[in-house]
């Protein structure tokens, strides 16, 4: 009796030294076992998915989730209304003015003969200073240790941002419409299918197929309403995926869109070869918005012109544009940057060639009723059932950075709206 009890008393002894012996986990490990029992953060962007768009019956799976879930009555893009601004003020929570990602398109000073969005854009655009002046959540995730993937997730294509980029990132695909839906929802089923210490907890998604259709057709279209049901039937596939490997109820989705889509006459073109001279000034971009840097010995004659009144088209200064738009402080910003009315366009001949006829275009006022996004929210970190009033897009990523678990940079907004929607 006595002699077993020593023996047992020994063993326990032993089993507490090697515990205490055991060295400490790294942070990688720690991190990788996290990530294996952490809920996961998928988030999808769907380019171009107009806020009422929700309303035309065609969206029962994304409907399914924000009648379980949380849904906002709009959300509202950041100004100017476009892809890349927009997706990245998603991602840090600051305006374009203030992150760096000023238009799809346009120069900075301080790097000389190169331009972003240009026709090179794809090696351009990956030089890490044009993005460093913000740090997006995914860099901030895979700083703390999580593992995170990306599928045509704008500036998020390998781009090595403060020297961190994600650590997996779909390659580029030539396939279009409902076959790359279904490329970009299979990409995610290998990563959810990686072993639990590879597995990415936060994966990014950003479908085109309907801000493509909403440009060539316009808004209101038979092949938008076709991209759209594309779509929501890529969302239902998710969905019924996630299910299958048992994932679903640990998964938090969250659905957004960067602009809406108004419709446009291609006919309705204001032409700035015939208000200045070309050969004097730089136009980095085009569309609704638009701007140009003149030279030196040329400023006070652009700026007589431009800041006239012109029909359809108004025109500041860089530092007089008006507080509500969040521009202008950004030397990336045209000296004298344009906004053409609801419908119109600003532009060279020259660019307005680049490109077909268009009938739907967006990048105008936030406040525009056709610029209004989306938003959607569905798993255990969101209350059920809930619908959000409208809300300013900057305050989306504090909450994502909460729900991810990770500690927020300084951002612009402050989830005042959003976090209505959070279950805890």
């Amino acid at each position: 009796m006595g002699g077993s009890w020593r023996l047992a008393a020994l063993i326990a002894v032993a089993a507490l030294t090697m515990a205490f012996a055991r060295p400490p986990m790294t942070k990688p490990q720690a991190a990788a076992a996290a990530t294996a029992t952490r809920p996961l953060l998928l988030v999808i962007s769907i380019d171009g998915f107009r806020a009422d768009y929700l309303d035309r019956g065609l969206t029962p799976n994304l409907d399914a989730l924000a009648q379980t879930g949380v849904r906002a009555k709009a959300m509202r893009p950041a100004f100017p209304s476009v892809t890349s601004p927009n997706h990245y003020t998603l991602m840090t929570g600051l305006y374009p003015d203030h992150h760096g990602i000023v238009d799809n398109e346009f120069i900075d000073p301080a790097m000389p003969g190169t331009a972003f969005g240009g026709p090179h854009g794809d090696t351009i655009d990956r030089d890490p200073r044009w993005w460093e002046e913000a740090t997006p959540l995914w860099v901030t995730a895979e700083r703390a240790g999580l593992k995170t993937a990306a599928s045509d997730w704008p500036g998020d294509d390998g781009v090595i941002i403060h020297g961190v980029k994600s650590t997996y990132v779909a390659p580029p695909s030539k396939a279009r419409g409902a076959t790359l839906l279904k490329e970009q929802t299979d990409r995610v089923f290998a990563w959810v299918d990686l072993p639990r210490d590879q597995r990415p907890a936060f994966i990014r998604l950003h479908f085109d197929p309907v801000d493509l259709q909403g440009h060539l057709f316009g808004p209101d279209s038979a092949q938008v309403n076709a991209a759209i049901s594309q779509v929501d039937t890529a969302i239902g596939d998710l969905v019924a995926g996630l299910k299958a490997r048992g994932v679903y109820e640990r998964t938090n989705i969250v659905v957004v869109s960067d602009h809406g889509m108004a419709t446009i006459s291609p006919d309705q073109l204001i032409v700035l070869d015939d208000l200045i001279d070309l050969k004097r000034v730089t136009v980095p971009t085009f569309g609704a918005e638009t701007g140009v840097d003149p030279q030196p010995d040329y400023r006070a004659e652009a700026e007589r012109i431009l800041l006239a009144p012109h029909e359809h088209l108004r025109c500041w200064r860089r530092r007089d544009i008006p507080a509500r738009l969040h521009y202008g402080s950004n030397p990336r910003v045209p000296e004298i940057f344009c906004l053409a009315d609801l419908g119109w366009s600003a532009g060279t001949h020259a660019q307005f060639a680049r490109y077909p006829r268009l009938h739907g275009n967006h990048g105008y006022e936030p406040t525009e009723p056709t610029m209004k996004a989306i938003f959607i929210a569905h798993g255990p970190a969101f209350r059920s059932g809930v619908v959000l009033p409208e809300f300013d897009n900057v305050e989306v990523y504090p909450v994502l950075a909460r729900v991810l678990g990770v500690k927020a940079q300084k951002a612009d907004g402050a989830p005042e709206q959003v976090k209505q929607g959070l279950a805890n």
